[in-house]
């Protein structure tokens, strides 16, 4: 079992002068990258502590494309529990970040409310608890789990009754989203995500294109304050009994968002397994001013497991920086993994997409561009491979300790008593 150590500050402050100096001499200042990270927001996903249920009644995700595996202990049941975890988790945390909900995570105890039929006052206590916890919400319609989903298609369907339903289930996403944006005084991000495809080989994949592309012109036909809410559209190679076709595939989110001026989502476990999310970032840039990711760890397929510091990840936030796109691309995370403690999840997530931007803040990038600019792709190469044995952790380390966090693997003991204490006592 971990036994709880943590380093003092004097240790910590020491290590982080050493580093610092290191890192000096490559031109890379560590003061200033630990303040830019501190202005960096990260959406964390609300579905990773109730493994997608929502509070609509459901005990799980029942379709659409996706699944949450596992069955440890201590799921949140409601919309209290749910907070509290999080709240938990956030004192793990380093940095203030935003909360991003999904439309079946609606607050309206006791009443039995269709997607067709959410208001803003449904989602009235998130916008109270994020006030008090100064933090910005993000949304995202909930095009699955339900029974209008049920024959793989909803905004996309050829029944004008299906689509329908579903056309102003994403006009009033939008709605709440706007609310939430306006109260909170911060631009909230509503994506929109849809399952529609064929578990195999369809006869007419464009008909269904072209009714997607319809119901969504209608849905976004009225214009919104962008000050309040941001419309974003997310792509899919496939999914579960999507296996052959995905209406919303990469080409046709692209140019739907860019004929349409919309945000262009990027999740990174929904292309091709040897496709990477950061190739893409540069080469979508020039044609739009803004994107959203959604940083996630797919195995093998669009598993969506816990987001560790791996290459993948690490080479999104160097693709940022590199193209000094901070300012212009939104981070979102997208996981669920109900096989392990759930908070525990949340932490190793949002801590390694934060050492990933860390890593790629600490890079002399401007260095490597002027060597490769002057034909020195060696000396390139071999700078790449020093900077990953240079005292990262150090820079970490200080950054959590300012930010009043746990440094280093120390959480592990808080997640473990509160698991203890509060989670195994709702399986009792």
């Amino acid at each position: 079992m971990y036994k709880k150590t943590e380093l003092d500050r004097d240790t910590v402050m020491e290590n982080y002068a050493r580093a610092k100096e290191r890192y000096a001499a490559f031109g890379v200042d560590a003061d200033s990258a630990l303040k830019k990270l501190s202005t960096i927001p990260i959406s964390i996903h609300c579905w990773q502590g109730d493994d997608v249920a929502g509070f609509e009644g459901a005990s799980g995700i029942t379709g659409g494309g996706i699944m949450a595996t596992g069955n440890y202990p201590g799921r949140a049941r409601n919309v209290d529990e749910l907070r509290s975890d999080y709240e938990k988790a956030c004192t793990m945390i380093p940095g203030n970040h935003r909360f991003n909900l999904h439309a079946s995570y609606l607050d309206a105890p006791g009443k039995k409310i269709d997607r067709d039929e959410i208001e803003p006052e449904h989602f009235r206590s998130w916008i109270e608890w994020a006030r008090t916890k100064n933090i910005a919400l993000d949304f995202n319609p909930t095009f699955f789990s339900h029974p209008k989903a049920n024959d793989g298609y909803t905004l996309a369907s050829k029944d004008p009754g299906i689509r329908k339903f579903w056309i102003e289930h994403g006009k009033r996403s939008r709605k709440v989203a706007e609310e939430l944006g306006r109260e909170l005084g911060s631009p909230c991000l509503n994506n929109f995500w849809i399952p529609d495809g064929s578990k195999d080989m369809p006869a007419d994949r464009l008909g269904h294109r072209k009714i997607l592309i319809s119901s969504l012109d209608e849905i976004f036909s009225e214009k919104l304050d962008e000050n309040h809410t941001i419309d974003a559209v997310e792509s899919k190679l496939f999914g579960l009994a999507s296996e052959a076709y995905v209406v919303g595939s990469h080409e046709f989110y692209l140019s739907y968002a860019l004929s349409r001026g919309v945000l262009l989502t990027l999740d990174a476990g929904h292309y091709h397994p040897t496709e990477q999310i950061s190739e893409k970032i540069s080469a979508i840039l020039p044609f739009t001013n803004r994107l959203m990711l959604h940083v996630s760890r797919p195995v093998r397929w669009d598993s969506d497991h816990v987001v560790i510091l791996d290459d993948w990840t690490r080479n999104i936030a160097i693709e940022i920086k590199r193209a000094n796109a901070f300012d212009s691309v939104f981070i979102a995370l997208d996981f669920f993994d109900a096989s392990i403690n759930r908070i525990a999840a949340w932490v190793i997530g949002v801590r390694s997409t934060l050492k990933a931007l860390l890593y790629a803040l600490l890079e002399p990038s401007q260095l490597l561009r002027e060597e490769e600019e002057s034909g020195r792709l060696a000396h390139r190469l071999a700078l790449m491979e020093e900077l990953k044995t240079m005292p990262f952790g150090a820079v970490w380390d200080r950054h959590c300790l300012d930010a009043g966090v746990p440094v280093g693997a120390a959480w592990l003991s808080d997640v473990e008593e509160y698991e203890k204490t509060v989670l195994r006592k709702r399986n009792a």
